[in-house]
């Protein structure tokens, strides 16, 4: 199988101008990519010697922006070849020129598969680093003891104060839509029960991920994702026509999909719990899934109106766009500046969306030119880079953030704010969120969940109920903590020391390096045999983030890089993120609503809580309390 990436499309001929600017003097195109590549190392140099977060703001942001185009250029691979590819007729169905395919397929009309639910993750490595580990390094050292010496959560919660709860539901309701490996339990792994370890069983057993079918060796390499590689949130609308007809409801209105009467999901919530399983389902989710489903009826009225003579797929197609690129928005201008709470990342950000020109500008003017830069992604030319598009192994890796989970929530009524009464987190999972979700109703949960803090992403604060979870297919105990562990390993992602040095950043050589600790260094120290043997995620858990940040800067490569890319190469945020595509309205609808004000349009109760809230993300107001912003 080849594993090489095969060469970037061809760009415009060499001797055509680009302007990156209204003042921009026209250059030739070998100049600007020459120029890009001294920039990027410039600033990779620079940030390899004192760090990028260590500048005033201006220069943090050049930084940034020259790291990321060091990575776009060096750290995507592809794994598809020919055998893994589905061949899809190159013309696409007349609907999807200008609606978004169940599956991901026709997103890149040149290349029908790319992205499609059933193709393999990428890489953010090269490929002669991601040999799976061999038995010998499996279970070195054993992931039940890092789990349980390095990541429990202790007596009390570490919390991120300036997050709250719906962060914690916001991110695993994105997952969800970005990836699933689906899991093989008929080889599990054999772990070894530590001595003293309280595990009923030894050995311990853990599921593996599932092979690629399409794999040409013994070693499982490449894995397939079961969900859409797009950013297309089909966390609500699937990858599969069976879990979209089960969605859709057409005797409710044109384009409209399963809210009851109560306003509630009318829907068997192992469907949409699909791609996770309902071992992963609770209230948060089951919040946000129906928040956004009364959201796309919502869209679907407004343009049932302006339209009336179209069809259900057409009014249902349009909605579809207009929710996929709210949700994409709302991540990226809102959940990723409450995380990374930073002048330059919340600036940064913003421009992703909308430019370095501001909001306000785009608004007035529109697109002052095609570059990312100063009008923002949505709207600008397709990239995919140095590789075709796909969600990578390392970002899944990056990405497992189980701290933010509570053990509890704190139930809260917006009428009685000032009461709170404790739930012990898995009263609200599985099926007991329906039954939560009736009784307390969805405006006081979501008040619950925005006036509490998650968990900090950090070492010693994993939930332990989440290192004893009974499995709903079997009821046998899993411990996900060491689970992540093993993915990471089993999916040849490079351990701590190893990934950052692909990244370009420099290894750390001791554990008081890595942590800053002493004593955090000596509880490392008794679990690996040398720094290079750190798991990712200890890694990351361990390092000390930028100020704040709510996870650490070997992270914030990976976010960087895949932030930008998954709209940059998305045909529906770039070329076809217009008024043609979407309809005026569409269009204005995603440029008029944010985060609280979708809140608000379902739950206007909450209006007191999120007066002079400026992110939806950090904790709102709890009246007599002063509100952390």
């Amino acid at each position: 199988m080849t594993r090489t990436s095969p060469p970037r499309p061809a760009a415009d001929p060499i001797d055509e101008p680009v302007v990156d600017g209204p003042a921009a003097r026209p250059v030739s195109r070998s100049t600007g990519r020459l120029a890009r590549r001294l920039y990027a190392r410039l600033a990779e140099a620079i940030d390899r010697r004192w760090r990028w977060d260590r500048f005033p703001t201006p220069v943090s942001l050049a930084l940034i922006n020259g790291i990321r185009d060091n990575l776009r250029e060096h750290n995507l691979f592809d794994t598809n070849d020919t055998a893994s590819t589905p061949a899809l007729p190159s013309a696409p169905p007349e609907r999807y020129v200008t609606a978004r395919s169940v599956d991901g397929s026709y997103n890149d009309l040149s290349a029908p598969a790319m992205g499609m639910a059933g193709t393999r993750f990428g890489r953010n490595v090269a490929l002669t680093h991601t040999e799976p580990e061999g038995p010998e390094h499996l279970l070195t050292p054993n992931p039940r003891l890092v789990s349980t010496r390095l990541l429990a959560r202790g007596p009390q919660m570490i919390p991120a104060t300036g997050l709250n709860v719906l962060a914690a539901a916001w991110l695993q309701f994105e997952t969800r839509d970005w990836f699933s490996h689906g899991t093989d339990a008929t080889c599990p792994f054999e772990v070894p029960r530590p001595p003293g370890d309280d595990w009923p069983t030894d050995p311990i057993t853990l599921p593996r991920t599932r092979r690629d079918p399409n794999a040409d060796t013994d070693l499982p390499r490449t894995f397939v994702n079961t969900e859409t590689h797009w950013w297309d949130a089909s966390q609500i609308y699937g990858s599969t026509p069976e879990f979209q007809n089960a969605v859709r409801r057409p005797e409710l209105g044109r384009g409209k999909v399963a809210i009851g009467a109560d306003q509630l999901i009318d829907i068997n919530p192992a469907l949409l719990g699909s791609s996770g399983g309902l071992d992963g389902w609770w209230v948060g989710l089951e919040l946000l899934h129906t928040l956004f489903m009364r959201e796309h009826n919502a869209v679907c009225d407004a343009l049932a109106t302006a339209y009336p003579s179209w069809s259900d797929d057409e009014v249902f197609d349009k909605a579809r766009l207009v929710v996929a690129a709210l949700i994409a928005k709302i991540h990226t201008v809102e959940w990723t500046t409450a995380i990374l709470n930073r002048p330059a990342l919340r600036i940064g950000m913003r421009a992703n969306w909308f430019g370095l020109a501001g909001e306000h500008v785009r608004r007035l003017y529109g697109r002052l030119t095609d570059g990312e830069v100063l009008s923002g992604i949505p709207g600008s030319p397709t990239d995919h880079h140095s590789a075709p598009y796909s969600i990578t192994e390392e970002f899944v890796a990056v990405y497992r953030m189980h701290p933010l989970i509570p053990d509890e929530l704190q139930l809260r009524s917006v009428d009685e704010p000032q009461t709170s009464t404790p739930l012990p987190f898995m009263d609200s999972a599985r099926l007991r969120s329906r039954p939560l979700l009736e009784h307390h109703g969805a405006t006081d949960l979501l008040y619950s969940l925005g006036t509490a803090h998650p968990g900090a992403v950090t070492l010693h604060n994993h939930p332990r109920f989440m290192q004893h979870l009974a499995r709903t297919e079997d009821g046998l105990p899993l411990d996900l903590a060491a689970v992540d562990l093993l993915r990471s390993r089993e999916r040849g992602v490079p351990r701590y020391n190893a990934f950052r040095r692909l990244m370009h950043l420099p290894e750390v050589t001791s554990f008081e390096q890595l942590t800053g600790d002493p004593r955090t260094a000596a509880e490392l120290r008794a679990v690996y045999p040398t720094v290079d043997d750190v798991d990712l995620t200890v890694g990351l858990y361990a390092e000390r983030p930028p100020a704040g940040f709510g996870f650490c800067d070997t992270t914030f490569r990976i976010f960087i890089l895949m932030a930008s890319r998954r709209l940059k190469s998305d045909r529906f945020f770039t070329t076809d993120f217009t008024p043609r595509v979407y309809t005026p309205e569409g269009m204005a609808w995603i440029e008029d609503n944010d985060m609280c004000s979708v809140l608000l349009r379902h739950h206007p109760r909450l209006a007191p809580a999120l007066r002079g809230v400026q992110n939806a993300f950090a904790p709102w107001t709890v009246p007599g309390q002063e509100a952390q912003q």
